[in-house]
This record gives C-alpha cells, sequence and structure tokens, in this order.
C-alpha cells in the first residue's frame, strides 16, 4: 500500500508542476484533463501526509518510553496514537478503491410516472421534490430543463441538471423504480394502492467524451403543450432531437426561446448517449457490473415508500428506516450513506 501511496504522490507533485508549465495554460483539454486527475488525488494526499505524521510521532512517542518523567505521558500517546493510525488506514484502503471516473460529474436526472396512471404521476412528482429538498441542504443546484405536467399533478416527465461537488457520486444510486404504498388523493373508497415512477440518472457529458455530428441529429420544432409557464402555447418554441445513429429522442419545451430549448435539448441527449455507452461498457464487463449495487436500469425496483408504515425499504442492500416523512423532505442522507458503505465493502471484498 504505501509503494502505491507513494507513486501517487509523487504523480501529484508532478500534476503541480504541469500545470505551470506555458504550453498546458494555453492548451485547454489537457489543462482540465490534469485538474481533474489532480482533483482525484487530493483527499489520499492528505491522509497519507497525515497518515506519515502519525507515523513520525509514534516514533518520537516510543523514545519517551525510556525517559521515567516521560513515561506515562509517552504510553498514553502511543494508545492515542496507534488508534489514529489504524483509523487512518482503513480510511486508506477505502480511499485506494478504484474511483468510478464520473463521481466528480454533475448529473441529469430523469423522473417518470410509470405504474398507477395519475397516482404514479404524482408520486413522480413527490419525488423530484423529494430530490429538490436533498439538494438545498447540501448545497447543489438544481435546473429544470424539461418538464410535462400531470393532468391531477405531478409529472408525466421532468428532466433536470444537478451541479454541484461530487454530485455524481452521491446521486448515481438512485437510477432505478421507486414503488409507492399508500391509499392516493384519486382514491374515493380509501384503499392503498401500490403505483411506481422509475428514476434515470446520468452523469453529465463533456463535449471531449461525446461529439455529435450534425448531421447525425434530426430536429423538429413544435408549439409546447401543456402545462409550463407563460410561454407555452404561444410559440414554436419546443424542440425535438432524435440522434439518428442511436434513435435516442429527447425533447425540450421549458425553456423561453427556441434556441435555449435547442441547447438544452442537446445537454440531454449528450448525457443520454454517454450513459447507453457506459451501460454497454459495463455489460462487456461482467466483473464491473457484477460488483455495482443494482443494474441501474430503469426497470429495476429498487426502493419502497410505504406510507401507512412510515417506512422506505432500499431492496438492493436490505436497508430499511422508519422515518420515511423525513425522507420525503429530503434526509436522504442515511439512505445514500448506506449505499456508499455497502459499495465500498464489496469493493474492498473483491465482489
Amino acid at each position: 500500500m504505501i509503494e502505491r501511496l507513494e507513486l501517487i504522490v509523487k504523480r501529484h507533485d508532478e500534476i503541480q508542476e504541469e500545470l505551470i508549465k506555458p504550453e498546458i495554460i494555453s492548451d485547454i483539454k489537457k489543462s482540465k484533463e490534469l485538474s481533474i486527475e489532480l482533483s482525484t488525488m487530493e483527499d489520499v494526499v492528505n491522509c497519507y501526509l497525515k497518515y506519515k505524521k502519525v507515523l513520525s510521532d509514534l516514533e518520537e512517542a516510543k523514545e519517551m518510553l525510556n525517559d521515567s518523567e516521560l513515561r506515562e505521558y509517552a504510553s498514553e500517546e502511543i494508545t492515542k496514537l496507534e488508534k489514529e493510525k489504524e483509523d487512518l488506514e482503513h480510511e486508506l484502503e477505502i480511499l485506494l478503491i478504484p474511483k468510478d471516473k464520473n463521481d466528480l460529474k454533475n448529473v441529469i436526472m430523469e423522473i417518470r410516472g410509470a405504474a398507477g396512471g395519475d397516482e404514479g404521476n404524482i408520486f413522480a412528482g413527490d419525488l423530484f421534490r423529494m430530490y429538490e429538498r436533498y439538494c438545498q441542504k447540501v448545497g447543489f443546484q438544481i435546473e429544470v430543463l424539461n418538464a410535462m405536467e400531470g393532468t391531477s399533478g405531478g409529472y408525466t416527465l421532468i428532466e433536470f441538471m444537478v451541479k454541484g461537488k461530487n454530485v455524481y457520486s452521491k446521486l448515481k444510486y438512485e437510477s432505478g423504480s421507486h414503488r409507492v404504498q399508500r391509499v392516493p388523493v384519486t382514491e374515493a373508497n380509501g384503499r392503498i394502492q401500490t403505483s411506481t415512477a422509475t428514476v434515470l440518472v446520468m452523469p453529465e457529458a463533456d463535449d471531449v467524451e461525446i461529439e455529435i455530428k450534425e448531421s447525425d441529429i434530426k430536429v423538429d420544432i413544435y408549439r409546447s403543450s401543456g402545462a409550463g409557464g407563460q410561454h407555452v402555447n404561444t410559440t414554436d418554441s419546443a424542440v425535438r432531437m432524435t440522434h439518428i445513429p442511436t434513435g435516442i429522442v429527447v425533447t425540450c419545451q421549458n425553456q423561453r426561446s427556441q434556441i435555449q430549448n435547442r441547447e438544452k435539448a442537446l445537454q440531454i441527449l449528450k448525457s443520454r448517449i454517454y450513459e447507453e455507452e457506459m451501460a454497454k461498457a459495463e455489460a462487456a464487463d461482467g466483473a464491473i457490473r457484477k460488483s455495482k449495487i443494482g443494474t441501474g436500469d430503469r426497470s429495476e425496483k429498487i426502493r419502497t415508500y410505504n406510507y401507512p408504515q412510515n417506512r422506505v425499504t432500499d431492496h438492493r442492500i436490505g436497508f430499511t428506516t422508519k422515518n420515511l416523512d423525513r425522507v420525503m423532505e429530503g434526509d436522504l442522507d442515511e439512505i445514500i450513506e448506506a449505499l456508499i458503505s455497502e459499495d465500498q465493502k464489496r469493493k474492498l471484498a473483491g465482489e
């Protein structure tokens, strides 16, 4: 482990020197690549420097054992430093787990009302509000890119960008089918109904990763429809964008102008293509797919929100909390940390 850490520190120092060279400063693509690589090393390097300091302090404390006046103090210091050393070794083990290259990225999320008709759409709206509250609490910014409201509330579809530090690392586990069990507001007889909404989390694709030729895109312009603000139904500004090679279709109608809708549609399209390419690469690499928590497929049932019992259960890791009311207000940390912890545990075990 020490050899590997020394190599990381060496590479960290090399990149810092590279980034101040004029030829690198003038090369935006290279500069960005190096800056991203450097940022992935910061936590490891800082932790390792702490670890080396603890080892040094430990050696000094052991030398103090030879001094009768300092022996008692030294013994207490050694006990404390041995615990710090053990904690830092565990932290370094986790930090050295191979990182997901997308962890630092912003994400585009899509929520769709699925089974349950109007109740599925209403639940999709509840999930969006839950993520919105969570993002407010942790300091992420949300920008709605496209939304189609349901006739009884919620959304048949809502797509939004989430920006911030390490967003994908926190939200990547949310992809899948979310199931709700409750008495819908649309249910006259008071019966509990099961409905679903699907969530898709896509890392934002950089231009250097996904390059789309103009000739590969078919763009249709049409008049916006449905609820969506004062600009809807007034101009032909909605955009439907089709990527001919893959058949992927995205729409955007919630921005003020056709140009803005085009821009946002292209942003979503790039992330969809990137996400599809990731899925193909993972399917080809069985080890990656096997070690993942869940498949990330929209059809996979990942979580149940049971309102009568105030319970949320994540089926992938068998995690249950009786704080559904708080979860729906954005208190997702407990669930997300449990998923991250299980992911790290599996990777450390070499699964």
